[in-house]
């Protein structure tokens, strides 16, 4: 295997702007974020870093404000690619996919911000593609939300979202254990539907 750790959205907007991540506290996902990408140098593991970009006027994200800019512990550490993207998916209308076939990539390392959104929307992308894909429990992060369909906390949106990823899409991890991984030079698991079925996870009418 040959992973690429993929950074996104760590931006202003998450920390001191407009959406302030709130779970986990951002202190402790922007730790194990620089822990992530200084792991990742030491092992030589490439590092993409992935930044939202919307319309200058817009809310949030706008190009050229305090918010679009990358917070300082990814702005402040080298990294191998910068893709800037405008939904979800850090695939779609980037060259990511290209660039990661390119250098032989076949595993992907999610941490950002946030889970439910761009890092679900990208993991899920991945899978589809035919990559393997890790996410880090603890170097990821949300909001809590409320609409007409009802209101959850940030906490229930980042727990049951881990919960989606590792029943198919990617291998849920945290940052002590992936960087044990690379150190040992292993693998991590991989998601198992079928276990967690079984496990009376999921109730099936079938």
């Amino acid at each position: 295997m040959k992973r690429a750790l993929v950074v996104i959205d760590v931006q202003n907007e998450y920390v001191t702007g407009a959406m302030p991540i709130s779970y986990p506290p951002p202190a402790e996902s922007l730790a194990n974020i620089a822990a992530a990408i200084d792991t990742a140098a030491q092992e030589g593991v490439p590092v993409v870093v992935v930044q939202h970009a919307a319309p200058a006027g817009s809310p949030v994200f706008a190009r050229g404000t305090h918010g679009f800019e990358l917070h300082d512990v990814v702005a402040s550490r080298p990294y191998s690619h910068l893709v800037e993207k405008t939904l979800p998916s850090s695939f779609v209308g980037t060259d990511l996919d290209a660039w990661l076939r390119r250098e032989g990539i076949d595993t992907l390392t999610i941490v950002g911000y946030m889970t439910q959104t761009c890092d679900e929307s990208t993991t899920r992308d991945a899978v589809h593609r035919g990559y393997r894909v890790e996410m880090l429990s603890d170097a990821t992060g949300t909001v809590a939300l409320s609409n007409r369909a009802g209101t959850l906390t940030a906490a229930e949106i980042h727990r049951a979202v881990l919960v989606v990823m590792q029943t198919f899409f990617a291998y849920v991890a945290t940052t002590t254990e992936w960087i044990g991984a690379l150190r040992t030079k292993t693998p991590l698991g991989r998601p198992d539907f079928a276990a967690a079925t079984d496990a009376g996870q999921i109730k099936t009418d079938g």
